[in-house]
């Protein structure tokens, strides 16, 4: 399966990691390796995750309180919308496409 991003997803990973990284050194890594396998996970099996609203499905990340939003295009192509806090407004981003 391919995987898209939104054009804003690399600014959040960019953001999320250097926060990490000011808490602690190499903290930035491990979110982003943490990210990337939920996104294998996610493409081996996208129908597995809740449906919040429409076709938007979301992936909850193990060890960090993130969530990852996605959109299942077609039968072999994902698209990550968002990923963001848990914390943040429900709704925040959900308009994504």
């Amino acid at each position: 399966m391919r995987v898209e991003y939104h054009p804003a997803i690399e600014q959040e990973l960019r953001e999320i990691i250097e926060y990490y990284n000011v808490c602690s050194e190499g903290l930035g890594a491990e979110f982003l390796n943490e990210f990337e396998r939920q996104v294998l996970k996610i493409t081996s099996l996208p129908t597995q995750w809740r449906v919040v609203e429409g076709d938007i499905r979301r992936a909850l990340m193990q060890r960090f309180p993130y969530v990852i939003y996605y959109r299942v295009l077609e039968s072999d192509v994902l698209r990550v919308t968002l990923v963001k806090h848990q914390r943040r407004h429900p709704g925040f981003g959900l308009g994504r496409k």
